[in-house]
Order: structure tokens, then C-alpha cells, then sequence
């Protein structure tokens, strides 16, 4: 068998049928070898061409998919603390840390046009103090936010649960949880504001 050239071969029944072997020439062209593009590649293409949404690489404006997850936490982490302390009509309450901050934001190019979006879930760490039948107690806890979705900030709920060392009656835990979940609205509003910086970026 010669490489490069037809090859023939009988079967049992006499018919034959031809194939052909492609062999690696020595004088073929090399395959191309990727570079980085310098600034000056950059400020021509763009030059030429219209502005594009994504990377330079990416002028046709095809799918191309940004991971925000670092920026997206942190940011939200910061909006999260900037809420102000609760008032209630018995005691008090404050955001103290965000303990749970896990999920994922990406950005899409898609046809040239930009989508957005994040699916995540949240503990906060809460510490207030009431007045409870004359006496001052410190109290801690937790606020879990199952998964929320970009868009679905409407429908936004909220958990909460007393660390297990509080010695209080049912009745007080009751009200005391009652008043926490009023952290709802300004988490709601804070998430809000991320989710506009997230268009934005």
C-alpha cells in the first residue's frame, strides 16, 4: 500500500472498492499558532469594525460567559451589613454578619446583546437585645434565605431561627421572630441594588 494513493482490494465475492489514505505532507502550511493581541491589534480592530458587546475576541457577538461569582459576593455581602439596626417596640436588632453567601452570577453575551443573572442563598447572623418582662436580654440568631433567583426579589422569604441558648418562652421567641423577619424589606431592597449594579456591569 502506498500512502497518498488509491488503494484496491477484492473481497471474496470478486467485487473491489477504493479508498483513499491521507498522508502529513512535509510542504503542507503549518497550522496557525495563537498570539496575544497587543494594544495596537486592539485599537485597529476596533477602528474597524463597530462596537461590539463581550470580548474582542468575540466580534461576531456570540455566546461568550462571564463568571461574577468573587464580584457578586462580596458586593452583596457589603450591601447586606450597610442595613441600619431595627427598632421594635420591645428591643433592637442589627445585621452582624453575613455567615452563608453562596451561589453563582454570571453575564452572557448572546447575539450581541447582554443577559444577566444569579441564583443564590443567604444566612445572616443577627444579634439585637430586648426588654423581656423588665430585664434586658441580648439575643442571637439567624436569618436564612432559601434560593432567590434574578427577578424573583418579589417573593423574597426569609427563616428564622433563635441560637439554642436563649432561655426564653415560646411565647417571647414568637415575638421576637416576628419582629426579625421585618428585616425583610431592607434586605429586599438592598438585593434590589445589586441587581441593578449587576445590569450595569
Amino acid at each position: 500500500m502506498e500512502n497518498g494513493g488509491a488503494v484496491s482490494s477484492e473481497t471474496q465475492q470478486g467485487a473491489s472498492y477504493t479508498y483513499w489514505v491521507r498522508e502529513t505532507r512535509q510542504d503542507a502550511a503549518p497550522l496557525p499558532v495563537p498570539r496575544k493581541l497587543s494594544a495596537d491589534d486592539i485599537l485597529a480592530s476596533q477602528a474597524s469594525q463597530p462596537p461590539t458587546l463581550g470580548s474582542v475576541w468575540n466580534r461576531a457577538g456570540t455566546w461568550e460567559e462571564k463568571n461574577l461569582n468573587k464580584w457578586a459576593s462580596d458586593r452583596m455581602k457589603e450591601l447586606l451589613l450597610s442595613v441600619a439596626s431595627l427598632e421594635f417596640s420591645s428591643g433592637k436588632a442589627e445585621i452582624a454578619d453575613v455567615s452563608k453567601c453562596v451561589g453563582d452570577a454570571f453575564l452572557v453575551t448572546v447575539r450581541n446583546k447582554k443577559r444577566v443573572g444569579y441564583t443564590y442563598e443567604l444566612t445572616l447572623k443577627i444579634k439585637g437585645e430586648w426588654t423581656i418582662r423588665q430585664e434586658k436580654k441580648t439575643v442571637k440568631g439567624h436569618i436564612d434565605v432559601p434560593e432567590f433567583s434574578f427577578g424573583e426579589l418579589d417573593d423574597l422569604q426569609m427563616d428564622v431561627r433563635l441560637s439554642e441558648e436563649e432561655d426564653l418562652l415560646g411565647e417571647d421567641k414568637f415575638q421576637i421572630c416576628q419582629d426579625l423577619k421585618r428585616f425583610l424589606q431592607p434586605v429586599r431592597e438592598q438585593l434590589l441594588q445589586f441587581e441593578q449594579e449587576l445590569k450595569e456591569r
